[in-house]
């Protein structure tokens, strides 16, 4: 659906936009590599290496996954929110495994596993029902 807006506002609005997306997506990258050599640092301090310290590391890097998605494709599919999740709900369960209520685990797992099913549903749709090619009425042929 086009913009009614005229076009003296919509296109330096569009130009900062992008550029505070640009910028935002810098600060993410560093904040995510930063937090991923902090947890180096602690497991070099520390010398042991626990499973809750590399599943950390994993949700770190589907973060920097999501970014390159981003820049790479301007769209991150929904399925990389999902692995940070399930990750998140893993390490939740490990980090906490003695204080945790059976019960509470259980609805747990039922959400780690809710989240997985989900993942293997858009995957499967995907492939069998993928996304029609869409041409941008703004794109010129001689940028094919």
């Amino acid at each position: 659906m086009p913009s009614h807006l005229p076009k003296s506002f919509s296109r330096p609005f569009l130009k900062l936009f992008h550029v505070l997306e640009a910028i935002l997506l810098v600060a993410i990258t560093l904040a995510t590599v930063t937090a991923m050599l902090n947890e180096f640092v602690h497991v070099y301090v520390n010398r042991q290496i626990l499973l809750t310290d590399i599943l950390l590391m994993f949700i770190y890097l589907e973060v920097l996954a999501m970014v390159q998605q981003f820049v790479t494709n301007g769209k991150i599919p929904v399925r990389y929110p999902i692995y940070i999740a399930i990750m998140a709900i893993a390490r939740y369960i490990t980090l906490g495994m003695k204080e945790l209520d059976g019960i509470y685990v259980v609805w747990l797992a039922t959400a780690a596993f809710i989240l997985a099913a989900a993942t293997l549903l858009i995957r499967l749709g995907h492939h069998y029902w993928p996304y029609e090619e869409v041409s941008d009425p703004t794109k010129r042929q001689s940028d094919d």
